[in-house]
């Protein structure tokens, strides 16, 4: 596709203004909702077969029904899954009410395959973009090695997506650091550096104490006022299985809170396979409790890890106090019921 319809483009010297007709921003759609909540945001994973597939299709329409502020589609390391995921995030688009945002990730690309990824979002009418450096395949925790026509930070990839056009970038943050990052105040001011780039909001990788994102929040602050007044959205995950938790742990180098680790150890037993429900359930419990404080604690939107499953991320909602609006089909079922 051509980026030549695309409006306000660069000048040398010259801060540039979003100016995107038509298109919502995920920042716009932040703020208290008409009933006093915050807003609520899904993340589905790239669906790797139809029978994924049909079941991320569920999903969606599920959460359509609640009213999500934004959707995002994370992105398979190394193009994995490329043309699906593109073809399902087009349809996500074009097919649903749902803001969708794509994730774009330097893991494996360069910088004219990036580029033209972007371009097929476009083509699906598509402004919205999390940018992220991304995790090598294989191995999330190994050793990142940019692609030989690529780039090495996602600064770089925020400055080459504003540059193709005006979209509406996010991008990653990390409440206990990147693992990467030799610590915290380098972490701070590599996300400083992507929001000056051009980001304009961040989301943070999935935590279980939320003292890690109040003190993300105060440490960007100080780090520049001007970037630390964007939002920082934190991201949850309701645990369903201690084999939940262990991956979590696998994919963010990350542990989990001794005492919430207590508490679905004592409900798995003896046998968390026989034990799901119970170690379910305490999940539930905790994700709610976080999900509480984060809203007394003035986060400006909850967005909620789904693995392309509705239910558990749906109890949870539901016992923060959000509603699920009635399908077309009971809807119809109603008016004729009170005829």
């Amino acid at each position: 596709m051509s980026f030549d319809n695309v409006r306000g483009r660069s000048t040398p010297g010259r801060p540039r203004t979003p100016q995107v007709s038509g298109t919502r921003s995920i920042v716009a759609q932040l703020g208290p909702r008409p009933d006093g909540s915050i807003p609520f945001s899904v993340e589905f994973n790239p669906p790797r077969d139809a029978a994924a597939e049909a079941r991320l299709w569920r999903a969606a329409r599920e959460f359509e029904r609640m009213h999500p502020a934004f959707v995002s589609m994370t992105y398979g390391a190394g193009g994995s899954t490329r043309d699906r995921t593109a073809r399902v995030t087009g349809q996500l688009a074009t097919e649903t009410t749902l803001l969708t945002v794509a994730h774009l990730t330097a893991v494996g690309h360069s910088v004219a395959e990036l580029r033209s990824i972007v371009g097929s979002y476009v083509d699906a009418g598509i402004r919205n973009l999390l940018v992220l450096r991304g995790d090598p395949p294989g191995d999330p925790l190994g050793q990142w090695n940019k692609h030989p026509g690529g780039v090495e930070y996602a600064e770089e990839l925020v400055r080459i997506v504003r540059d193709l056009g005006d979209f509406h970038v996010g991008v990653a943050s990390f409440p206990q650091g990147h693992h990467r990052s030799p610590d915290l105040d380098h972490d701070t001011a590599y996300l400083c550096a992507k929001l000056r780039a051009g980001a304009e909001y961040s989301i943070t990788q999935m935590f279980f104490d939320v003292d890690h994102y109040l003190r993300l929040r105060d440490r960007v602050i100080a780090c520049d006022p001007v970037q630390g007044a964007k939002p920082i959205i934190p991201e949850l995950m309701p645990i369903t299985s201690l084999r939940t938790v262990q991956r979590a742990e696998e994919l963010s180098g990350r542990t989990l809170p001794p005492a919430l680790l207590a508490r679905l150890e004592r409900a798995a037993g003896n046998d968390p396979e026989a034990n799901r429900d119970a170690v379910r359930e305490v999940g539930i419990e905790i994700a709610t409790e976080i999900g509480q404080r984060l809203i007394a604690e003035g986060a400006p939107c909850l967005h909620f890890i789904t693995l392309n499953f509705a239910k558990a991320t749906t109890e949870v909602l539901t016992n923060l106090g959000y509603t699920m609006a009635p399908s077309a089909v009971e809807a119809q079922l109603r008016s004729v019921a009170r005829e």
